[in-house]
């Protein structure tokens, strides 16, 4: 890429989540120049339904290409060590989903890559940029709010919550060991360490696969059909029951579900420190409810009041809505910038970020192999800063 040209981005993954990154790659300014998909008749259908320029037969095409200087890698889960791997080789910058890679050997390889050649490498842990999460930040690590004492929370969905939902994710040989926990309790392990700067240090976990056989045909993310087809037994978890400990001596707990009727995507966090909690839900981003000994408030978004960390990411005036997009939004452009400029923004989840993610994911599994036995989570190295 020449100076002053315009950013070249390859999506790898044509479904839900490549669609979004798609997006947010034309508004932050790039030129969507490549798209891939499962095959070459779905790599032609996604470049003109996501507006590429053009369709590779392959992923392993597409991060080999001349013309592409990021690649999103948006593929199924056992695909994003490899095909991160062959970005970085061919000295890419790489936006891979999580999880980073599917054990933590993988993952360390893959920070290892990016922090030799140079390259931006980051993972799109998105929630942090709601300004109400970065309200909290400012909050709990400024020192207003007192010790913190105990984290805890839910991230609860429905859809796998019957058995004709089905999608590659719940087959082991594609997502992974690991399905609810590693999908959606990833998110809130990041927000919690994020936002208090306390790392969880061990933990006893429980989980469950309480729809134990699904549809054998496969659907899109959170699409919901009825099916009275053939079935096949699953054994990756639906629940999984988490506490643990932070090396700040507080305590915690976490709910994680893919089978809770009604609940979409509720992600919720509670921080409570000596002096005040704080509490944010993402299906309700606009607040953060504040409660303290002598009353309750609620904090909304309006950069008029917010802190200044905060207030970078309120990119519309109070009383019109930001969600989801906003936040993968300004996730991608943060990744452009530091592209363009070698400096990353404060609070940019890396490789390193996602790395931290399938550690504690490992941690969790093997912890509820050994019925809840007390595990330890690895220390990240020093030369993975603490976010």
């Amino acid at each position: 890429m020449s100076g002053g040209a315009r950013l070249r981005a390859g999506v790898v993954g044509a479904g839900f989540i490549g669609a979004v990154h798609a997006r947010s790659a034309r508004l932050a300014g790039a030129r969507l120049v490549a798209v891939a998909a499962s095959t070459p008749e779905s790599s032609r259908a996604a470049a003109g339904r996501l507006g590429a320029e053009r369709a590779c037969k392959s992923g392993e095409e597409l991060v080999a290409a001349d013309d592409v200087d990021v690649v999103h890698v948006c593929a199924p889960n056992h695909l994003h060590l490899p095909l991160a791997r062959a970005a970085l080789e061919a000295g890419k910058h790489v936006i891979c989903e999580k999880p980073l890679a599917l054990d933590d050997d993988g993952a360390a390889e893959l920070v290892a890559a990016a922090s030799a050649g140079g390259l931006q490498a980051a993972v799109p842990f998105v929630y942090r940029y709601y300004p109400m999460v970065r309200e909290a930040r400012e909050r709990l690590r400024g020192g207003r709010s007192g010790p913190l004492r105990l984290l805890h929370g839910t991230y609860l969905q429905d859809w796998l919550s019957l058995p004709a939902d089905a999608n590659w994710r719940v087959e082991r040989r594609l997502g992974g060991a690991s399905r609810a926990f590693a999908d959606i309790g990833s998110h809130w392990c990041d927000l919690a360490e994020f936002a208090s700067g306390h790392r969880i240090v061990r933990l006893s976990a429980r989980t469950a696969t309480v729809v134990p056989e699904r549809s054998a045909s496969g659907t899109a993310a959170f699409a919901r059909r009825d099916d009275d087809g053939p079935r096949q037994p699953v054994d990756t978890e639906d629940v999984a029951l988490v506490q643990f400990e932070t090396d700040g001596g507080a305590l915690g707990s976490v709910v994680v579900s893919q089978v809770s009727p009604g609940r979409k995507n509720r992600l919720w966090i509670e921080w409570d420190a000596a002096d005040a909690a704080l509490a944010f839900d993402q299906e309700q981003p606009e607040l953060l409810w504040c409660g303290r000994r002598d009353g309750v408030a609620l904090a909304l978004r309006d950069d008029a009041a917010l802190s200044a960390p905060a207030a970078r990411f309120a990119t519309l005036p109070a009383g019109h809505p930001q969600g989801y997009g906003d936040c993968f939004d300004a996730f991608v452009a943060d990744v452009y910038a530091a592209i363009a400029d070698g400096e990353a923004a404060d609070g940019l989840p890396r490789f390193a970020d996602g790395r931290r993610a399938v550690q504690i994911t490992e941690a969790v599994l093997g912890s509820a192999a050994a019925d809840g036995a007390w595990t330890a989570v690895p220390a990240p190295a020093l030369a993975e800063a603490r976010p």
